[in-house]
Order: C-alpha cells, then structure tokens, then sequence
C-alpha cells in the first residue's frame, strides 16, 4: 500500500502548504514501518502553541489495524483539516476530506 504514484488534489494545492504536505506523506512512510497500512489513511491538522512557538499538531490514524500517532512542527501558518489518503492499488490520492 502507498507504493505508487502519489497525487494531490486542487484542494490540497491550495489550502496546504508543500512542505506540510511532504511532511504527511512521511509520516504513511513511518507508519508503513510500523504496522501494516490500510487503504485509508486520516489526518487531523490543527494549529498549537507551545512555549510561545506557533506549530503544527498532525494527529494520523488508521481503523485496520488502529494505529494512531501525533507530530508537532514549528509552523509560520498552521492550517485547521482533515485529510485523506487513499491507495487504490494504481495510484495514491491526498484529499481534503470535503472533497470526498
């Protein structure tokens, strides 16, 4: 799974910084080395605060089998998301979830 070609949709372009994105597809790539991966990938993005620092706080799960971890990053503009990753065998596809 998340072998593939790997797609953004127009929605990710433009509401999700490239590097957060890049940071996203890392993290099915932990996960891979972790567990074996589902289909559906979900991402939770929400701005944080800590120690005066602005950062982004990325909540990723999966239900088959549960597998859940968070990073935070320093991050000039966090954004508020949720975000799906789906392996459909052929290709990978990053999506807000609104665009499911």
């Amino acid at each position: 799974m998340f072998q593939n070609s790997r797609y953004i949709t127009r929605g990710i372009q433009a509401e999700i910084p490239a590097f957060t994105t890049i940071i996203l597809w890392e993290m099915i790539e932990t996960a891979r080395r972790e567990t074996p991966l589902d289909y559906l990938q979900v991402f939770r993005l929400y701005p944080a605060h800590e120690q005066g620092v602005t950062m982004q706080k990325v909540i990723h799960t999966q239900e088959q089998p549960p597998y859940q971890k968070t990073l935070c990053f320093p991050c000039e503009n966090p954004v508020r998301a949720k975000i799906f990753c789906i392996d459909d065998e052929t290709h990978s596809t990053m999506l807000l979830a609104d665009e499911y």
